[in-house]
């Protein structure tokens, strides 16, 4: 449902966008595609059609999720178990582990897809293998070789796969603990108000500040994979 929402929101504003003075919707949709658009061409350095919409949708999308923190743990719960007679149900997508990491499944394809496309079929072999140690070529190093390129490759192998699980678990360990404090903070009772307003209000900026973080560090990880270099 949320995805619904953000592919019909930026393509209606796009469809009624106008240069004269813009409606706040247009204003927030223009802000939120040039401080990706800027993010991309400062971070990433290969050429591709790909990364400017994956960051976008990336962005939104996770801010779209992340923002659901805001609705009263109690709503959905109760609206479930009433109509559906499912009283588990969460409001908060990424507090839920496997959504998180199917995300950066995702991205982990895309950092060995990339790899393969500008380094060449064993570019990603090369990366684990003779890096960061550089093995001898000749000479007597050359008994050492093989020590270095498995060292090598533990190494990288473990850098590589932390990519995606890192990636998946701060998105969810934060969203987890803020939702976990909203249910602490509901406890109270009638007197939570204050306390939930003001932990509403913080919690805005995590919620963003989230987003932007698995939106950036996937365009570094494909940046990295896309550098000959």
């Amino acid at each position: 449902f949320l995805g619904l929402l953000f592919v019909w929101l930026f393509g209606r504003v796009a469809k009624k966008a106008t240069s004269g003075v813009p409606s706040k919707t247009q204003l927030a949709v223009e802000m939120t595609v040039d401080l990706v658009d800027s993010s991309v061409k400062d971070t990433f350095h290969g050429k591709s059609k790909l990364i400017g919409p994956l960051g976008l949708t990336i962005f939104v999308w996770v801010f779209f999720m992340n923002l659901m923190d805001l609705v009263p743990v109690d709503w959905i719960p109760l609206f479930s178990s009433e109509v559906l007679g499912i009283p588990y149900m969460k409001v908060v997508p990424t507090t839920d582990v496997n959504i998180t990491f199917g995300m950066s499944i995702a991205v982990f394809a895309l950092i060995i897809f990339y790899t393969t496309k500008y380094k060449g079929p064993f570019g990603l072999i090369k990366d684990l293998t003779l890096h960061p140690i550089a093995p001898p070529t000749k000479g007597i190093g050359l008994i050492a070789a093989p020590f270095i390129i498995l060292f090598n490759f533990v190494l990288e192998t473990v850098a590589l796969v932390a990519k995606p699980v890192s990636l998946s678990l701060r998105l969810f360990g934060n969203m987890y603990a803020g939702e976990l404090i909203f249910i602490l903070i509901a406890l109270i009772g009638w007197f939570q108000l204050p306390l939930h307003f003001g932990w509403a209000v913080f919690h805005v900026l995590i919620v963003t500040l989230q987003a932007f973080i698995f939106m950036m560090l996937t365009i570094v990880y494909l940046s990295l994979a896309s550098e000959k270099h």
